[in-house]
């Protein structure tokens, strides 16, 4: 398929759970979609479309937390961005890591380092933080507050 047959694949095959399309440039468009569906849309472009998944960032907006998936269609040279909000009071969304494993890592640290939980994730535990950091306590978050008196912080949590 080209470039434009996947997108508009994209927009006909996921239309009731796209909530914004955003074709930003040649070689990258983002797709918001609905929480709910990532499974489903992810699944659909890393086995379907033969993207390979190159990383996921997070981020505290205060208003949700965001995660992008990124994956590349190595053969057109396209970037497809799958946007989902959470709710920063309860960020709670599927794993991909237990069917594409290059996910696992960089859930854990999403969840270490923001707050999310990664619904049957197949192995949680802490990855960067030491292990006295505190439960519920998120660096990355913007409402954060440093709970060690004696840490300097100058370089980075």
């Amino acid at each position: 398929m080209n470039r434009e047959e996947i997108l508009q694949d994209l927009r006909s095959r996921f239309a009731g759970d796209i909530l914004d399309f955003q074709d930003k440039s040649p070689k990258r468009v983002f797709v918001e979609i609905r929480p709910e569906a990532l499974k489903q849309v992810a699944r659909h472009v890393f086995f379907d479309l033969k993207a390979r998944f190159n990383i996921a960032s997070g981020i505290d907006t205060r208003r949700a937390i965001e995660i992008l998936y990124h994956f590349t269609i190595e053969d057109i040279n396209l970037m497809i961005n799958l946007r989902v909000k959470l709710d920063r009071d309860h960020p709670v969304i599927e794993s991909l890591a237990p069917w594409i494993e290059a996910t696992n890592w960089i859930e854990r640290e999403i969840s270490e380092l923001l707050g999310v939980e990664f619904k049957g994730h197949p192995d949680m535990r802490r990855l960067l933080l030491a292990d006295n950091w505190p439960e519920g306590v998120y660096p990355l978050r913007q409402d954060y507050e440093e709970w060690d008196e004696t840490a300097i912080r100058d370089r980075g949590v």
